[in-house]
């Protein structure tokens, strides 16, 4: 496989000293087979009282293979420069916010076999580390450096979208890639092949060697060529995998250019998670009847470790919930753990870290002693701001900012987005969209999840409103914002007892989103996000958002509702009647044109009027709050869908218990809390 030939390049090496004996390593001994930019984003759609800096930076990842005979060892003391600075300078000066070369603390030695490789990672925050910045390298040693050369940033036009390892239920390990890529180019791209490098050793997983090449690369569709400005990608049986850290190398051509495009990550094998959030006390989840609404709500994750009492129980063989705390390896990455655990949360929001921003490179030091184990590493963020800075230090990030009621790193104050004055106890929805989409581009290839707003019992009166908990419309639209960005989770803040208890009014439309996110689960993990288009009337006014999430099975539509309103008097945002519309999504090539048309919600499928139009597909329908859609490339899909949406309702059914519509099992729930 050759080496990228792009006009994208990172130009950097590793510096080496072999351990114990002087260095052997000849001069260009490293070798930089390639290298991933993500540049920074900044919204123009959010407000805030400080203006934010200028997103002039970008996470870069930096693929090195020793293309020599010998071993090449690198460590803290090995000679790296970039623009003749070494990174604990440019980490001082805030040129960087973090870094991962061996220089970091907790790296240690790296020692690199022939053909092996390593991947470091630099998050550049102004320029010249970030699109269109150019600085000298200087690497190894002064007098003979195994790579000097030039560093040109600039952003991509071809680029891996989204990687996804799925696998079977009954064990851990993956065993099939979904790979996502983005042609932004002017030319077809041609899939041709694809390869992993995998460590060694698990527990060193810095110094990976490549494995055979996949045997067959299953097309999306069959579509081996991605047109110009579209998507497209592959899936492969790999085999089960490790669960370490993986470089999947793609081969490609354009323009009679054979390349290689990269990406690095966790191997996980992801699958749709539904937390509770911090379910509340341990006497909480020792209630049956507890236990019994969140699975009405589709809930199979809480943020909880080990309980005794319950996951020690019958009670948590019957109900069991994914872990998702501070896991310490010693005690949760066993074999008969694993299958139970979603991820490791220990920082908070470090953005915030009590009063005090935790600096990224801090967060990455804490956060590294989890690379050599088999547990997954989530990390919070919360302000749009800068959370460019803290981009890609965990193997799954999510965000959490609440559109109502909540506290908020916005200034809800400055948005114009209604008539009448400003509000205070709100802030507009679609700014979740807007969230998610600069979370994900700035993460890529990695999934990303969502702490979505919930009813919760602990927020208290903002901007006057006195409903302190989102309605069942603000909350629907909140979490549909997210998932039709494609999100691979959802957390929601927060179903304890207590709040399920105080906000009954939200039960049923907690159970409705549960029910649909379980139907639209399989597109999210294999898909990617397609497109987003913010339609407008005439007079400027938003109408509605536009989203769109592809994979070789069908392509979801959302269109979301962005004509409601703020009440002055109420303070909550108020949805009008459906209204008519003609909705237009442009789908991938590898899509075609549909073979069928349906809408989804968590009452079944249903008939829509639609026609395959300019590449995509038009549909008239009447609707407010959200309308979720499936073009499909086979008519087989609605029938699937529709039993598996009445496999849902049989799922309900059997648990008999209702508590948004019995007063009696709602009754139960109160009298719990009650005796606690």
């Amino acid at each position: 496989m050759k080496n990228t030939g792009r006009t994208l390049t990172v130009l950097v090496c590793a510096v080496a000293a072999v351990v114990g004996a002087p260095c052997m390593a000849a001069p260009g001994a490293l070798s930089l087979d390639g290298v991933a930019v993500a540049p920074h984003l900044m919204l123009d759609t959010m407000r805030y009282t400080k203006v934010p800096e200028p997103a002039d930076g970008a996470r870069v990842q930096l693929f090195l293979r020793n293309a020599s005979k010998e071993v090449v060892t690198v460590d803290a003391a090995s000679r790296l420069l970039f623009g003749g600075r070494a990174p604990a300078d440019l980490l001082a000066s805030g040129d960087w916010a973090w870094h991962d070369t061996p220089s970091a603390p907790q790296v240690g030695t790296l020692a690199l076999a022939p053909e092996t490789m390593t991947v470091w990672t630099f998050n550049g925050r102004k320029k010249p580390f970030g699109p269109g910045g150019t600085c000298a390298l200087a690497l190894g040693p002064e007098e003979a450096p195994w790579l000097a050369q030039d560093l040109e940033i600039a952003a991509p036009e071809r680029w891996i979208s989204a990687i996804t390892f799925l696998g079977p239920e009954a064990d851990v390990r993956p065993d099939t890639l979904v790979v996502h890529l983005a042609n932004d180019a002017a030319a077809p791209l041609e899939m041709r092949g694809c390869r992993l490098w995998l460590p060694l050793d698990p527990k060193n997983p810095r110094v990976l060697a490549a494995q055979p090449p996949l045997a067959n690369i299953a097309p999306f569709n069959g579509h081996k060529s991605i047109p110009a400005k579209d998507r497209g990608g592959f899936t492969a049986q790999t085999g089960p995998l490790p669960l370490t850290y993986a470089v999947v190398e793609v081969t490609a051509a354009a323009g009679g250019k054979e390349f290689s495009l990269w990406g690095h990550l966790r191997v996980r094998k992801e699958s749709f998670d539904i937390s509770g959030g911090w379910v509340g006390s341990n006497d909480a989840l020792k209630s049956e009847a507890f236990l019994k609404t969140l699975r009405r709500f589709q809930v199979n994750t809480a943020h909880m470790a080990a309980v005794p009492g319950y996951t020690d129980t019958e009670l948590y063989a019957k109900y069991p919930l994914k872990y998702f705390n501070c896991l310490e390896p010693a005690q949760y990455d066993t074999d008969e753990l694993l299958p139970r655990i979603h991820g490791v949360e220990c920082l908070g929001e470090p953005q915030y870290g009590g009063g005090r921003p935790v600096p990224p490179q801090e967060v990455w030091e804490k956060l590294y002693p989890y690379a050599a184990t088999r547990l997954t590493t989530t990390l919070t963020n919360s302000e749009e701001r800068v959370w460019r800075d803290y981009a890609g230090l965990s193997d799954f990030t999510h965000y959490d900012a609440y559109r109502v009621t909540a506290p908020s790193a916005d200034a809800w104050w400055k948005y114009d987005r209604w008539t009448g004055g400003k509000i205070y106890w709100g802030s507009p929805l679609e700014t979740i969209t807007d969230m998610c989409i600069s979370l994900r581009e700035m993460s890529r290839p990695m999934p990303c999840a969502y702490w979505s707003q919930g009813p919760h019992e602990g927020w208290g009166v903002y901007g006057g409103r006195k409903r302190t908990s989102p309605t069942p419309e603000e909350l629907r639209l909140q979490a549909h914002h997210a998932l039709s960005t494609r999100i691979t989770s959802l957390y929601w803040f927060n179903l304890s007892l207590k709040t399920l208890v105080q906000w009954r009014d939200t039960m049923d439309e907690l159970g409705r989103v549960g029910r649909e996110m379980r139907m639209m689960d399989d597109f999210l993990l294999e898909g990617d996000a397609y497109r987003h288009e913010r339609v407008r009337k005439t007079d400027g006014k938003p109408d509605w958002d536009l989203n769109s999430v592809a994979c070789p099975r069908g392509a979801l539509l959302f269109a979301l509702d962005l004509d409601y309103d703020a009440d002055r008097k109420a303070r909550v945002f108020q949805f009008g009647a459906p209204r008519a519309a003609v909705f237009s999504f442009p789908l991938p090539a590898y899509l075609g044109a549909p073979a069928d048309v349906f809408r989804m919600d968590a009452d079944g499928v249903h008939d829509v009027s639609w026609t395959a139009k300019d590449g995509g597909v038009e549909i008239s329908d009447t609707r407010s709050l959200v309308g979720i859609y499936v073009a499909a490339p086979d008519k087989e899909l609605r029938g699937r869908m529709a039993a598996e949406h009445q496999e849902l309702l049989a799922y309900e059914a059997a648990l008999n218990f209702d508590p948004a519509r019995n007063d009696a099992d709602f009754a139960e729930l109160e009298n719990y809390l009650g005796g606690k």
